[in-house]
Parts: structure tokens; C-alpha cells; sequence
């Protein structure tokens, strides 16, 4: 274990790219001894459940690493997540990301869980000794009117059983320390992790500030526009951007950081040869 807890996320390879992609990603990810990674969700369907839980006993058995699930409520019924526990306790995860999901376009709600405060309760009752992680929003979620609002809405999802929290993705750290001390005054006590996306496209870094509302940093800004065109120039710049912003949490106390690997090894090892030292093993 790491103080602070310092944790990965990985997602299922696209349906249209070969299984053993994933295999790439992990053996390029050994070594780095994470508390745990976590393996993302699609939208309900059958092999999205089963493609989460494979890969998550996948990372357990074969690299020896703690494995988190996600799951999503929206399309998800009560059956759908009994057997999606079903398929993660096999799996031996030790715990689960509780997350409503996006809405998608013309695809209709199941209606049994319409937050993800709903499904933490559920899975709760079924589970009482797993672990639940929620999301959390340091600017605020895009949909609720005020960052004031979504807390107390975090709250009744830490009420309802979630003992962990990950935050979106951030990159002022000044948003993210803010929101910790708003958090910790509304009576959420829960570990809160800082979520970190390293900057390797400026297209999929203005795209996701446009979709979550997430503000760019003048010095993030200035990157994107030099080396916007510049791939590999932006990827570095980017790697030394999460590391400067990693080594400021750190110093600041942070419960932990989760580093959204994106499936990049390479990028990865790189930001966590930077910071490693930081991170005291207990």
C-alpha cells in the first residue's frame, strides 16, 4: 500500500479491436504496483459485464493487483446487477464504482436506478462487506446547478453506503482542494482520490472540458496551442503537466491519486517514474 494511495484505471478493449490489447496494456503497466486498478463498464449489456469482470480476474490472478469494477445504473435493472455482482465476486474484485452512466441518445432508462446514490444502496444491502467508491465532480456536475447542490447530493451518496470516493478529471488543483475543504464542511469523510488525465491530444482534451465543463488552465491552454499539432511534443509536455500536478497534491495531503491510464503503459510509467518517490510505502 502507498501513502497516499496511488491507483489505476484501464478499460476493456473496443469491440472492434483484438482481446490480447488489453494484455499489452497490463504487461506495460507491471511493476508499478498500484493499490488497485480499476476496470471500466459499458452500459449494461452482457459483455459489458462480462468483458469488466474478465478483465478484472485477469489483473488479480495473473498480475496480483486489487481490482476494482465499475458498474453503471441507468440501464441496469435489479437482475442486471445481481448478475453483474454475481460475475465480479468470481472475479474476485474487492470492491465496486458505483456510477449513474451517461445518457445515451435514444436508448430508453430502465427506471429502477436513476443515481448512482441508488445503486450504492443497493449493492450495499446485497454486499455489505464490499467496498463501494462513488464518483465526485471537483467543479461540479455539468447537470446540477451549483457545485453546492452536487455536494449535498454526494452526500446521500455517501449516506447510502459509498466508502470511497474518485474524482473527475481536473486541471487546476486549486478546483480540486477547494472542493475536498467543501466536502469535508458539508460531513463527507470518506478518502477522496484525485483523478488524473494526462494531456495527450489537445482535440480529446477540449472535447472532454466541453462535455464535463472543465475549465483549462491559462498554462494548459498555452501547451494545447503550441503544441496542439505536435502529438509527441504535447504527450510530453503532458506527462510533466500530471506529474507537476500530482507532486502538488501530494504536498498538500491528498487521500490518494487515480491516474486515468487511457490504455497508454508508456505514458504512465513515465508520470510514475516522476512521482514514485513521493508516495511512501506502509
Amino acid at each position: 500500500m502507498h501513502s497516499p494511495q496511488f491507483s489505476l484505471e484501464v478499460f476493456p478493449p473496443k469491440r472492434n479491436a483484438p482481446v490480447g490489447t488489453i494484455y499489452d496494456t497490463l504487461d506495460g503497466l507491471e511493476g508499478l504496483n498500484p493499490d488497485f486498478i480499476s476496470v471500466t463498464y459499458g452500459h449494461g449489456t452482457h459483455s459489458d459485464r462480462s468483458a469488466t469482470a474478465r478483465i478484472a480476474n485477469t489483473v488479480r490472478s495473473e498480475y496480483g493487483i486489487p481490482t476494482v469494477a465499475h458498474l453503471t445504473a441507468l440501464y441496469s435493472d435489479h437482475e442486471v446487477v445481481d448478475q453483474a455482482l454475481e460475475m465480479f465476486d468470481a472475479a474476485g474484485v474487492f470492491g465496486v464504482l458505483a456510477l449513474r452512466g451517461d445518457v445515451i441518445e435514444g436508448q430508453q432508462e430502465v427506471g429502477e436506478f436513476e443515481h448512482a446514490s441508488d445503486l450504492v444502496a443497493y449493492i450495499r444491502d446485497r454486499r455489505p462487506n464490499l467496498k463501494i467508491f462513488g464518483a465526485c465532480y471537483p467543479e461540479g456536475h455539468i447537470e446540477c446547478p451549483s457545485l453546492d447542490e452536487d455536494i449535498r447530493n454526494l452526500k446521500i451518496k455517501v449516506d447510502a453506503g459509498a466508502t470511497n470516493l474518485i474524482s473527475q478529471l481536473f486541471y487546476d488543483n486549486e478546483d480540486f482542494l477547494r472542493f475536498v475543504e467543501k466536502t469535508r464542511a458539508a460531513g463527507i469523510d470518506v478518502p477522496i482520490e484525485a483523478g488524473i488525465m494526462p494531456v495527450t491530444s489537445a482535440v480529446s482534451v477540449r472535447n472532454m472540458a466541453r462535455k464535463n465543463a472543465t475549465v483549462i488552465p491559462k498554462a494548459l491552454n498555452a501547451m494545447l496551442e503550441k503544441w496542439g499539432d505536435d502529438r509527441e511534443s504535447l504527450r510530453r509536455a503532458g506527462i510533466i503537466y500530471a506529474s507537476q500536478q500530482i507532486s502538488d497534491l501530494v504536498a498538500q495531503g491528498v487521500d490518494g491519486v487515480h491516474l486515468y491510464t487511457m490504455n497508454h503503459p508508456g505514458t504512465t510509467r513515465r508520470i510514475w517514474r516522476n512521482v514514485a518517490p513521493l508516495f511512501r510505502e506502509v
